[in-house]
């Protein structure tokens, strides 16, 4: 997987930190000169040094070869107008930090492009948004030891079962629902039945999460 990331500051450094370990290819861009140097021969990995709202600069990027782009700098600005940018080449994902809450509603107005909030602003948080494209959403509780995961329910086996039938189980339960993709949530209840498209909201334990996306999304 090639992620490219805009802003090498102390979330893009920690994130494609976290993505080379894990064997994922990394390509940053950082428009701060000094900062580019000190990376790039810290993490002993491509840094290009310029600004994310160039077409030349994502080019030189591979952009066009990206599964994700992330725009993770301090400039609502600058992520906003390189996710644009990036939106042309089509990478399966586009994520923006939005440092402002009142500039959430024009990012999310953009498709494709996925935000993430100042709360939940973790290089460990956006990794797994990178590499569980099933998850809507994502929060890390009780010191990393469980997830909340939001999940659209895709899986034929699943359909027309009741909460009830599906949970709780030791591993997992299912804690809010999304009737046909609504922004409302409700509190589950045990006769509520899952259609396909619904939302779903899982309490997970942390080594459940990937069977829980495999009973729910496949």
């Amino acid at each position: 997987m090639l992620v490219v990331i805009m802003g090498a500051g102390r979330l893009g450094f920690n994130l494609a930190k976290d993505l080379l370990k894990d064997g994922h290819k990394v390509i940053l861009i950082e428009r701060d000169e000094d900062l580019s140097i000190e990376v790039a021969q810290e993490l002993d990995n491509v840094v290009i040094w310029g600004n994310g709202t160039d077409y030349k600069i994502l080019e030189d990027a591979q952009i066009e070869d990206a599964d994700v782009f992330v725009a993770a700098t301090g400039d609502d600005n600058a992520n906003l107008m390189a996710s644009l940018l990036a939106k042309e080449y089509k990478p399966e994902k586009i994520i923006a930090r939005v440092n402002e809450p009142q500039h959430e509603k024009v990012f999310l107005a953009s498709a494709m492009v996925e935000t993430i909030r100042p709360e939940n602003i973790e290089a460990g948080y956006l990794e797994k948004l990178i590499l569980k494209p099933e998850v809507a959403d994502l929060y890390v509780v009780d010191k990393g030891k469980a997830e909340i995961l939001e999940i659209e329910v895709k899986n034929d086996k699943i359909i027309g079962k009741t909460i009830n039938e599906l949970s709780p189980t030791d591993n997992y339960i299912i804690c809010g629902y999304h009737k046909n993709n609504e922004d409302k949530i409700t509190i589950c209840q045990p006769e509520m039945i899952l259609k396909y498209g619904d939302r779903i909201s899982i309490l997970s334990k942390r080594e459940s999460t990937k069977k829980v996306l495999e009973k729910f999304t496949k």
